[in-house]
C-alpha cells in the first residue's frame, strides 16, 4: 500500500471550552474543542435528550452522510424518525471523543501547551487520556446545550465503556443507560490485540516517530494492518464463513500469475480482498496518532479500579435504570463479560435488565440488521419514557 496524503478533516460543528478539561493524568488540556451532531428537537422541558457514545473508529456522524467518506451515518438504521431511537420523540446528541480526529481536540490539533513551535500539532506529545476524560468532555458539551439531565446515554463497544463511565461519574445526570456489547474492563486479550495494532503503526517507516505530517505522509501501511486485524475481532467465524467461505478471486487483476497460476501474494481469497479494502479506506478517515491514543484509553479502562477492585461498589446507591445488551457470537466483548456487569448491578440493587441477542454476526451485530436488538432498544427507551411520564 502506498503512502496516503495526510487526512484533511475540514470544519465540523463544535463548541470550544477555553478552560479545557482536567485529565486523569494531572494535565489540564486547554482549550478544548468538542465536535458534535444533533438530531431531533430538544423539548421545552429539556427532558428528552439522549447522548449516543460512539465506538472506537466511529464519530459524531450517527445518522447523516459522512462529510469525508460520503457514506451513510454509522447508526442511521437505529436513529431517525420512527426508528428505535426515534428523533420524533428524542433529541439525540453524539460527539467525537476527546482524542479523536473528526473535529474534537486530539493529536491532530494544534499544540497549546507552549512547548512546541507556533502551529505545531500535538502528535505523540498529546497527553494520555482515559475513557473518563472523554466523558468529562461530553459532560461539558451536554451542559453547554442547557441540559441539566439526560434522558439516556446509549453506546456500543467503546461507546459502552463511556456509557458505564457516565453512570459511575455522573449518576444524577441521566435516567437510564444502555451499555451494549461492552465490558466493565478491557480484557488481557483485547489489550494484546490493541498492542499488535499499535506496533504495526509504529513499525511503518512513514510513522516517523509520530511526526509523519511534517513529511506530508501518513503511516498508511501500518494503520491499514492495524485496522484489518481489529476488524477481524468485530466479526465471527460464522459471519466470515457465510460471507466469504473459501471463495477465491479469479483473473489477472486478482492475483493470478503467468498462465493462470495462483500468485502467492495476490488477492487469493475473497476475505483477503475484503480486509485490504477495509484497511485502505480506513486510512483516509482516521489519524494514526488518534489510533494510538484511543486504544490506550480503552486498555486502561476498568470501572472497578477506583473502587477497591469491587465492581459492585462502583454502582452502590445508583438510581439509574440499566439495560445491558450482549450478542451470543461476540468474542471481543463476550456475554460472560456482560454477565459480570449485570451481576454486579444486581448486587448493588440497581434496576437492571439483561438481554443476550442470539446472532451469528459477532461484535458488529449492534451496527447491523438485528430485529431483536431493535425491539430491545425501542422497548427499553419507551418503557423508561412511560415510567418518567415523557410525552
Amino acid at each position: 500500500m502506498n503512502s496516503t496524503a495526510p487526512l484533511q478533516v475540514g470544519d465540523h460543528p463544535h463548541v470550544s471550552f477555553p478552560e479545557g478539561v482536567e485529565l486523569d493524568c494531572g494535565v489540564t488540556l486547554a482549550p478544548v474543542d468538542i465536535a458534535y451532531c444533533t438530531y431531533g428537537r430538544l423539548s421545552p422541558q429539556k427532558d428528552n435528550a439522549i447522548l449516543i457514545c460512539h465506538a472506537f473508529t466511529g464519530d459524531q456522524y450517527v445518522a447523516e452522510t459522512h462529510p469525508l467518506t460520503g457514506k451513510p451515518g454509522w447508526w442511521g438504521r437505529m436513529v431517525g424518525p420512527g426508528k428505535p431511537i426515534d428523533t420524533n420523540r428524542f433529541f439525540v446528541i453524539c460527539s467525537n471523543v476527546l482524542g479523536g480526529c473528526m473535529g474534537s481536540t486530539g493529536p491532530r490539533s494544534v499544540r497549546t501547551d507552549g512547548q512546541g513551535a507556533p502551529g505545531e500539532l500535538w502528535g505523540t506529545a498529546f497527553p494520555p487520556i482515559t475513557i473518563r476524560d472523554m466523558v468529562r468532555a461530553q459532560y461539558k458539551l451536554v451542559r453547554s446545550l442547557g441540559i441539566d439531565r439526560l434522558f439516556a446515554v446509549v453506546g456500543g463497544s467503546m461507546g459502552g465503556m463511556q456509557v458505564l463511565e457516565w453512570a459511575v461519574t455522573y449518576p444524577q445526570m441521566m435516567l437510564a443507560v444502555m451499555p451494549i456489547a461492552t465490558a466493565p474492563f478491557h480484557s488481557a486479550q483485547n489489550i494484546a490485540f490493541n498492542e499488535v495494532g499499535r506496533q504495526a503503526i509504529i513499525a511503518d517507516p512513514d510513522w516517523r516517530s509520530g511526526r509523519y505530517w511534517e513529511a506530508g505522509v501518513v503511516p498508511a501501511r501500518g494503520l491499514a494492518v492495524a485496522r484489518m486485524m481489529a476488524h477481524i475481532t468485530y466479526l465471527s467465524e460464522e459471519a466470515l464463513t457465510r460471507k466469504f467461505g473459501r471463495r477465491m478471486r479469479r483473473g489477472p487483476a486478482s492475483g493470478q500469475g503467468p498462465e493462470g497460476s495462483v500468485s502467492t501474494f495476490g488477492d487469493i481469497f475473497e476475505v483477503e480482498s475484503y480486509l485490504r479494502y477495509q484497511g485502505s479506506t480506513f486510512v483516509r478517515r482516521f489519524d494514526a496518532n488518534s489510533y494510538l491514543s484511543i486504544t490506550r484509553a480503552m486498555d486502561w479502562f476498568d470501572i472497578a479500579a477506583d473502587h477497591d477492585g469491587e465492581l459492585t461498589k462502583a454502582f452502590a446507591g445508583t438510581s439509574v435504570r440499566f439495560c445491558v445488551v450482549s450478542f451470543s457470537s461476540d468474542w471481543l466483548f463476550p456475554t460472560s463479560s456482560a454477565r459480570i456487569l449485570a451481576r454486579a448491578l444486581n448486587r448493588a440493587a440497581a434496576n437492571v435488565s439483561f438481554v443476550e441477542i442470539e446472532t451469528d454476526k459477532g461484535h458488529d451485530a449492534f451496527l447491523l440488521d438485528e430485529p431483536d436488538f431493535d425491539r430491545t432498544v425501542r422497548g427499553f427507551l419507551c418503557g423508561v419514557a412511560e415510567h418518567a411520564g415523557l410525552s
